[in-house]
Formats: C-alpha cells, structure tokens, sequence
C-alpha cells in the first residue's frame, strides 16, 4: 500500500493538467541527469503562496540538483486581486496555478496543507486557534514522511511571535515542531498505513538583514551558527543567472502585483542552524550528508554506470546514452528502497523518453464530457532517435479499453491511432478536490488522507503507452487532453475535463431587495451533453416568495442554452436565504454550477460547485443616484451598487474632466487604485475640484508602500499599517450624531454584526483637523484605532477616505455595510 501511495504523490508532479507538453532540449537531458546522479532533498516551508524565496528554490533545484520543494501552507485564499474579482476560494484556485507556474521555472515541487488563509492575523495564538493547530501540524508531518527530506528550511522566525502576520509565525512554529514529529511512529499513527516515520537530518531559519531590522545590524549579528552561500550563480546551458531564473518564476504571482526583475552577480543567501546534525561546513547545508548513489543498498553500481552517461554525454545525440541508462533503470527497478526506487525509477524514465526522442500523446475529441460519455481519443506516437523502439499496447483509464499495435517505430516515422473512450457513470467531475466538501473559517475539509498535501487533484484520465527500448520494457503515462489549432496561436493545449451534463448558473451571486417589490430573475442552464429534457426546480427559505416554483425545459445541442424566467418577492423587513436550485434529469438531480478560471499565465481551471443565490432583504434608504466608479484592483463594488438602485458608470482615468464629472452624485475610487491607475496622478486635482464644487469622493483602501500620487486627498493624510482583523471587533461611534451615521439610514451597533474576514486595513495613521474621524476599533488588547472611515467638508462637497472593507462585504451581502456606504453616497444631500 505504501508503495502505491508513494507512486501516486510522484504522479502529481509527472503528469500536469493540460498545457503544451515539455520538449527537453540536449541541455534539459543533460540538467536532469545530473539531478539524478543526486539523491539529496531540500524542504522550503512558509505560509502563502509569494512567501517562498525562489532564489534558493531554484539554486538548490538548477545549481545543487537536489530534490526541492516549496509547502506553503495556505492557498493564499485571504489575499486581494490584482488582475481579476475573483476572492476566497477562486482566488485561492489562481494562486495555487500561480506557484505552479513559478515551480515549472524554477524546478522546484510544490505542496500545501488543508490551512485556509482567513485573511491577516496579528499573532500566531489566533492562527493555530482558527486554523485547528493539530490537524494542521499533522498535515506537515505527513509531508515530511512523504517527501522526506535531508534539509528543512523555514522562510519565517518561530521565537518572534508579533512580529510579523501571525501565518508566517506559525508555519515557522509547526515547521520545529513537525521537525521532530515525523521521526516519532507514536504520532499520527494512522498515516503509517501509507508511509514510514521519517527524521529530517537539518533545520534552518532563512535569515536575512531584513529580520534583525537593517544592514547595519546584521553586519553585527553573530554568524557562527550561520551558513552561507552565493546565490548569484550562472548556469550557461540555460543562458540565465539563478537570480534571473528565481525573478521569472516570482513574477507568476501576477495576481498579488509581484513581477521582478532579474538581475546578475553575486547574491548571498543566510540559514541559521536551528536543530538536527550539526554543521560541518559553513558554505553546505548537505555537508556530512551523503547525497551520491552510494548512500542507498545496490546505489554504488548504478552510480558508476550513471556517472560515466553524466561524463560521456554527447549534446549533438543524447540517444547514445540509451545503453547506459537502460542498464541503470533496471537496476533501479531491483533496490530495497521504495522512497528512492520510486523517484528515480520516474526520473529516469523522463531521461529516457526525452533522449530516445520519443513524443507521445493522447487527444480527446472534444473538451469535456459527462459522466457516460463516450468518445473517441486519437494516440501517436513517433521515435525519433536510431533506437529500436516499438510500441506493444496503449490502455485509457479510467475505463481501460485497450489496443495492441505491436508496430515497430521508425526513426521519424509516426504511428497514429484510435480508440474509444468511455467515460465512467460514476466518474468525478474535474473539481479541485479540496473544495468538494464544505470546511470552516480556518480549514478544508479533505477526508482522503492520499490526497492531503498534493497541490491539485490527480487526473485520472490517462493513456498509458506500453514501449520497448532496446528490449527493455517500460511505460510512459500521458494525460488525455484537448488541443485545437487557433487562427493566431496556432496549436492550443487545454484540459480535458469531466463535467456535469447541466450547468446551472444565477447571473449574479447575490441578489438584494431595497423594497417590498418583487424581482425578475434569469436563470441560465447550459447542456454538456445533446438532448437535455428536465426540470428546473427552486427552493427559498420561509417568507420568500418563488414563481413558479419549477419549470420544464428542453435543449437539442451540447453547448446550448435555457434562460428560465422567475419571479422572487420578498418578506417584509430585513431577511436573507439562499435560492437553491436543482435540475431533475432522467430520474438524478443535478445542482452544479460550472466556473472558469481563465488565465493566460496558467492553464484554465473548471471548478464545480453547487449554485446557489443569496437573498437578501434591506431596510435600507438612499440619496443620489449616478455613480461614477473608478476601477483599481478589481473588486464587485460597482456590481453591489447597481443591486441597491445606483445606476454605475465605470470610467477611465482618461475621461475625467471637469465637466464630465458634474452629472454624477458621487466618485467613488476602487481599493487600490492609488496603488495601480498611474494616469490618476494627472487626473487629482480635477478630482478635487469636483469635491469643492460640491461632489462627494469616497476613496477605498490604499497601502503606503507604492502609492502613485504625492496628494491623497486635499487635506494632510498620511496612511498606516493599522488593521482590525477581528470581523467581530467592537464598533464604537466616536461621532454619534455625524449625518454618516444617521442620514438616510440611522445605523447601531447591529448593522456591525455577521461582517466577514476582517473590518478593515491599512487605515490612516495621522490626518488634518478637517477631518471628522466615525468609527473607532481594535483587536483584543490593542489601542484604539481611529481611522477607518474619515470624513471631511471641502468647499462645497466632502471628500471621504475610508480603510473598511466593503469589498469583502459586499460579495457576501452583509446588510450594514450597504446601508452605511449608502449613507457616504448620500452626504450633503
């Protein structure tokens, strides 16, 4: 059973969901044979996707060749979007292709735990509370016995508690105590079924200047504990410095603004020794550590023979290495050691492929398909190196049809093929498997102890190709996918996906209700299959009003669509439910939504969720009506607006004027957009004069580090790093009587309840006297914070700055928010 594990932890990692396959030049062959000639592993462990340093993720993986992996112990869930609206668990989709992408670059692994990244933290205490400290802690120690590495290396401090996001603390905490953990089988017995108890040999802490607060202070920091190494190294077969490959696969995180620069020379790199082995050389976090063939049972012979393939390598016809590494994949095949039998029977096999210059692949006729289905898939497969080289059988899985070409290949001469694909009745949709069951604030629920750490879910749709090289048997898995020739890409890649006959889509998430009056909704069901007849049915909480109640529908094409047309009238006063719907189709019911993620820095995703639409009742007043909206980051503000009567305008930084700003009862700026619109540096001045003119401008959160403006707002305003966390925390009205407050809607304490993920961030640290500072907040046991919502009369109108996080409110229809940024609209009205 173990080993079995183990192959399909390696799996993941072998076979990628859907892009253009990798074509390894004579230097990749060359690069990764001399990662297999090194049997050491190094561990980087932080708390977010963008924590990890690439620059060692990639020297350790291009300049040491070890085995390098990266466990960010979050998705990065709780963060903010810079390229999209995407939040919660959809952003924490793009994030996790995000540091997949950037592990194609740099070579290194990537995994994760079942943490959900429930936004900024301010001490680990309150982290391994939400989180559940000891399923999480198991979940590194499940890594560790899975990945086992020589070397861990922690991105954070664990004896600086306060310091720093309290996520970071603590993936430092659980690093230590996981460190020594692994090695005890009297914890977490039940994952011994599936792998052995595993010591580490090191610990390090990756320093730097920065921790002990500048250069000048780490020059006089004792650096005996220390190792320390050059960082800055060249790689000629790649043309590319480490810290030019570490900047490429940095700027994956496009979502979180961190593009890089790549720069070249010497950059050092600082690990404190923390526990384990101790140091034998400052400069090598491997040194007493045997990390040559010899240091496994019948190693010593395959090295000798791998050495010499590593020496004699000829760039101008890898396929000469064949004999060689032919001799060696068969011993491989006979080592004691399954951890290491299992890895480097993968790797080889990769060399293998590449060197005979074999190129295989399965294509799906089409993208998708439902539970079922059936379809044909065409093979080919091509030698092309003077090999002899014959393909004996190809079987699809899931449902393993099988055909036996026994054809011998030519040196570049294809073979091409069909076969039927059937696709499984009890097949999974393809979903990330992490989002399938509901979790909590502070964690996933994943029931399947196999699936735990892995950073997406296997494919289980696969064309195994059954070879002879040389003689020697062996098998390359290829993952079924879809291509297609677009008229300005060309050849396109994209995933084959699993999906459910019906999709069931509500045009918006959410739905609010200002009035008494009933509303008219579209709901959108998609076919993934032809001929679909059923019914539609919904179903709301007590006092809500559906008509009808189910609907009939028909649609003849795959890809075809019925828009449904019902009526929801609402209870009197403030209420909220959830619509839920479900299709009934040939006696199964069917309640999924299909999502698309679709990015050009990673392969598209498909999530499957269950649709549903949230509705919401408002007590709720308002004054003005045209809003002009000035995107930032990406937020659904403007779509939250238009739900309570506002009719948006989003304008470009280019149409500000002075007259065209006149027609509109309020400019409202996008969080971030002082961070990420550079033309609104040119446009300020007109935004104030429209304020003095009598408008109102609301300016949602910015953070001090990069603004693009001098001015932020006509007065002195100087921003901070204050934040309250806690969604929870006491709302105090420093100004009771202020019209915010009490025009049109007369807000309490209640309309700060049931508020999510945080109250706000980087709130104003300092501001002029003209401003009226409203509200006052804190998390436990720290001062009061003052600035969130800032209020101030210029000229005629009022220009309000606010750190509150309505973006995150909004999303989720928290009815107070609505109601207190309609009083903001409705100022001076």
């Amino acid at each position: 059973m173990r080993k079995l594990i183990f192959a399909l932890f390696l799996l993941s990692f072998t076979i990628n969901n859907a892009q253009a396959p990798e074509k390894w030049s004579s230097s990749d062959i060359y690069h990764n044979i001399k990662k297999l000639n090194f049997l050491g592993s190094v561990l980087y462990i932080a708390a977010h996707p963008d924590d990890e340093n690439t620059r060692l993720i990639s020297y350790f993986s291009n300049e040491k060749h070890a085995r390098t992996a990266y466990l960010s112990l979050t998705r990065g869930d709780g963060g903010q979007n810079l390229i999209g609206p995407e939040l919660r668990e959809q952003l924490g989709v793009i994030r996790t292709q995000e540091l997949l992408a950037a592990r194609r670059i740099d070579g290194g692994q990537q995994f994760f735990t079942r943490a959900n990244d429930f936004g900024y933290s301010k001490n680990p205490s309150e982290t391994l509370d939400i989180w559940n400290k000891e399923e999480v802690l198991g979940d590194v120690v499940w890594i560790i016995r899975k990945f086992r590495p020589d070397v861990i290396i922690n991105r954070f401090d664990h004896r600086t508690p306060g310091s720093t996001h309290g996520h970071h603390t603590s993936s430092a905490v659980l690093s230590v105590e996981a460190f020594d953990l692994a090695g005890n089988e009297n914890y977490y017995e039940n994952q011994l079924e599936y792998v052995e108890a595993y010591k580490p040999k090191r610990l390090f802490f990756n320093t730097s200047p920065w921790f002990y607060g500048g250069d000048e202070a780490f020059k006089e920091a004792d650096k005996s504990n220390f190792v320390s190494f050059d960082t800055g190294v060249y790689f000629p077969v790649k043309g590319l410095s480490n810290p030019e490959i570490a900047s490429l696969s940095r700027s994956q995180h496009r979502s979180q603004g961190f593009g890089s620069t790549g720069s070249r020379g010497t950059q050092m790199e600082y690990l404190e020794f923390l526990k384990g082995n101790q140091l034998s050389d400052s400069s090598d976090v491997f040194a007493g550590i045997d990390t040559s063939w010899g240091r496994i049972k019948g190693g010593k012979e395959i090295g000798n023979i791998l050495i010499a393939v590593e020496n004699n390598f000829d760039f101008g016809d890898p396929a000469a290495s064949l004999p060689g590494l032919l001799d060696a994949y068969k011993l491989i095949q006979k080592l004691e050691d399954d951890h290491w039998r299992s890895i480097k029977t993968e790797e080889i096999k990769d060399i293998i492929y590449a060197a005979s210059g074999l190129y295989l692949e399965a294509v799906a006729g089409r993208a998708h398909a439902t539970p079922s289905d059936e379809l044909q898939v065409q093979l080919e497969a091509i030698n092309r190196s003077s090999a002899e080289i014959s393909l004996e059988s190809v079987e699809l899985t899931p449902n393993n049809s099988k055909i036996n070409p026994q054809v011998r290949l030519q040196n570049n001469h294809g073979w091409d093929g069909n076969m039927a694909f059937i696709i499984p009745e009890n097949a999974d949709y393809t979903s990330p498997y992490w989002l399938k069951e509901e979790g909590s604030m502070g964690m996933y629920s994943v029931k399947d102890q196999k699936l735990r750490g892995l950073p997406e879910t296997p494919l289980n749709t696969i064309a195994t190709f059954h070879i002879s090289i040389n003689g020697t048997a062996l098998s390359f898995e290829k993952p079924i996918i879809y291509k297609f020739n677009d008229e300005v890409y060309g050849e396109t890649y994209s995933n084959f996906e699993i999906v459910p006959p019906v999709d069931i889509k509500f045009l918006d998430e959410v739905l609010i209700f200002n009035n008494n009056e009933p509303q008219e909704i579209t709901i959108q069901v998609t076919a993934n299959k032809p001929d679909i007849r059923g019914t539609l049915n919904l179903k709301a909480g007590n006092g809500w009003k559906v008509e009808p109640l189910k609907t009939d529908f028909s649609i003849s094409q795959t890809g075809g669509k019925a828009n449904l047309l019902f009526e929801i009238t609402p209870p009197g006063g403030q209420n909220e439910t959830k619509l839920l719907p479900s299709v009934s189709l040939n006696g199964n019911s069917y309640n999924q939504e299909l999502i698309e993620i679709d990015y050009e820095h990673f392969p598209d995703q498909n999530l499957v969720l269950p649709a549903r639409l949230k509705l919401v009742k408002l007590d709720i007043t308002k004054k003005g009506q045209n809003i002009a909206y000035i995107e930032g980051a990406g937020d659904v503000v403007p779509e939250a607006l238009e739900q309570i009567g506002y009719e948006v305008t989003k304008i470009a930084p280019s149409a500000i004027s002075e007259t065209y700003l006149q027609k509109f009862d309020g400019v409202v700026l996008g969080i971030r957009a002082y961070n990420t619109v550079e033309e609104l540096k040119f446009k300020q001045q007109i935004l104030f004069d429209y304020v003095e003119q009598g408008g109102t401008m609301i300016v949602q959160y910015n953070t001090s580090r990069g603004l693009l403006v001098d001015d932020l707002s006509p007065y002195n305003l100087t921003l901070s790093r204050d934040r309250v966390t806690d969604e929870n925390a006491e709302i105090r009205f420093i100004t009771p009587e202020h019209p915010v407050l009490n025009n049109p809607n007369k807000l309490t304490k209640a309309d700060f309840e049931n508020w999510v993920q945080e109250r706000g961030l980087y709130f104003p640290g300092s501001w002029d006297d003209n401003f009226t500072p409203i509200l006052s907040m804190n998390d436990k046991n720290e001062t009061p914070k003052n600035g969130s919502l800032l209020v101030a009369q210029y000229g005629k109108g009022y220009y309000i700055y606010t750190g509150i996080s309505f973006f995150r409110q909004f999303p989720e229809a928290v009815p107070g928010a609505f109601r207190l940024f309609a009083n903001l609209i409705s100022i001076g009205k």
